[in-house]
């Protein structure tokens, strides 16, 4: 039996860990959603506007928006400028997902987000503030959180948690990321 909006209950889904396919993953439950109706939004916390991802091309083509909300990967830019991107993009998500606007929403790399140690995070991007939106999100909202690294509060509060591992990558014989494949 499908749920119908006003009874559904959201699903909070966890992708983490040091293998590929947690973006992967989330994006194919955005692709089932959209197959079944649901209003669809997608935050990427680490990935830069500067960049062109086939992702985002692709789910433009069926009416979705991702929104990048980083400055690249955090070896790329400097702190202030990854402080500065969180600062701005954390309220923009978090007031999209309490809106209730949406049937699903996926916060791809917040996981990764929450892990920098590079620099202070927590003024920036609390880890209570995400507590707070998985607890008191609307009923019907559909959450995916993705990234590496996963807290072990997003964990408990997850109704799903899915761990990827590597068991072999080419990145270890060289080939470095594929048009198509990585982005």
């Amino acid at each position: 039996m499908i749920q119908d909006k006003p009874n559904r209950r959201g699903l909070t889904l966890v992708y983490t860990g040091n293998g590929k396919g947690k973006t992967t993953s989330s994006l194919g439950l955005a692709l089932r959603g959209i197959g079944r109706g649901f209003k669809v939004k997608i935050y990427q916390f680490i990935k830069s506007p500067e960049r062109t991802y086939g992702e985002k091309i692709a789910l433009g083509r069926l009416g979705v928006e991702m929104i990048q909300l980083g400055v690249g990967f955090t070896w790329t830019k400097t702190p202030d400028e990854h402080r500065e991107a969180l600062r701005k993009g954390w309220p923009i998500a978090r007031q999209a997902v309490m809106s209730g606007d949406y049937d699903l929403i996926i916060l791809d790399e917040l996981n990764n987000a929450l892990a920098i140690d590079k620099f202070p995070i927590e003024d920036v991007l609390p880890l209570h503030e995400v507590i707070d939106l998985l607890q008191n999100k609307p009923p019907h909202v559909h959450l995916v959180i993705t990234g590496r690294h996963a807290k072990k509060e997003i964990k408990e509060l997850a109704d799903l948690v899915s761990v990827t591992e590597a068991e072999k990558h080419y990145y270890n014989e060289g080939i470095q990321a594929v048009k198509g494949i990585e982005f």
